[in-house]
């Protein structure tokens, strides 16, 4: 009996999410092979940058460990609970954030194991009230862990987009990335490579330090596409850990255009 029990809360709890999700047009996975490659600043700038063509979106943080996106857009406060949903907090007026940092204090640890992991990661899709939205982003943490096989599991998502680095080192952490994509059954869009090339501040010349041809190798491999390449600056982590995205603060920078042609990639990449 209480097996069966179980077996009815686990199916209404996916009717739930199911019927949440329903109103979202659009989901999209932000996975990495690895951290350290600029995963969440991808994220956030591709979130603020569809809110900024017109877009209704939302940004959920699943990096449950490491949730980074709400410092990343100066949001800490608590959310509001309404009508037994939880309410994001909003950026912008279009754009509905939420993460696991608004519910925690500065420097506090989680300390879980999957299945909790798990159960939170349900509340963000089916107890939080994302009302109607064009997109939903999601900021999943490195790696082929608990909370992408969480995601991968409850949702069929329009596409996820890997975030690398221009490394020889990097096409094997792609490949595991995409594999595991494809082996869950979902879609990779493409990937995205940070740290791409800088500008000379001097002569404006684009300097690639990380060499030359690795983005062709590995869209060869892979045989995926690179959606965008992301410039190396110091002002970007400068801007992302004031709460400032960069598509909103350094207009006409080469960091908001490499970003502006992701999207532009993403939304043909769906058929937008």
């Amino acid at each position: 009996m209480e097996q069966k029990d179980r077996f009815v809360q686990i199916k209404e709890r996916q009717k739930r999410i199911e019927e949440n999700l329903s109103k979202i047009d659009h989901k999209i996975a932000v996975l990495s092979g690895k951290g350290g490659v600029g995963k969440t600043t991808v994220a956030v700038n591709l979130a603020v940058a569809l809110a900024e063509e017109g877009f209704e979106v939302g940004l959920a943080d699943l990096d449950i460990h490491g949730p980074n996106v709400a410092r990343m857009l100066g949001l800490m406060d608590e959310p509001m609970m309404q009508n037994g949903f939880i309410v994001p907090m909003k950026y912008l007026t279009n754009l509905k954030v939420l993460s696991m940092a608004m519910l925690l204090e500065d420097g506090q640890p989680i300390v879980w194991r999957g299945p909790l992991k798990h159960t939170v990661i349900q509340q963000f899709l089916g107890d939080t009230d994302w009302g109607k939205l064009d997109f939903l982003i999601f900021d999943l943490p490195p790696g082929t862990g608990d909370e992408a096989l969480s995601l991968f599991q409850m949702v069929k998502l329009d596409g996820t987009l890997i975030v690398t680095t221009p490394q020889r080192v990097a096409v094997d952490d792609v490949q595991r990335a995409i594999n595991f994509v494809n082996e869950m059954g979902q879609t990779v869009l493409g990937f995205v490579t940070n740290m791409s090339y800088l500008i000379c501040p001097n002569c404006g010349t684009k300097i690639k330090p990380f060499g030359e041809g690795v983005v062709n190798e590995l869209s060869e491999v892979t045989g995926v596409k690179c959606l965008g390449e992301i410039p190396m600056d110091p002002v970007v982590a400068q801007y992302s850990d004031a709460g400032k995205p960069v598509v909103s603060f350094l207009r006409g920078s080469e960091a908001e255009k490499s970003f502006r042609s992701l999207v532009a990639n993403v939304l043909s990449s769906i058929g937008g």
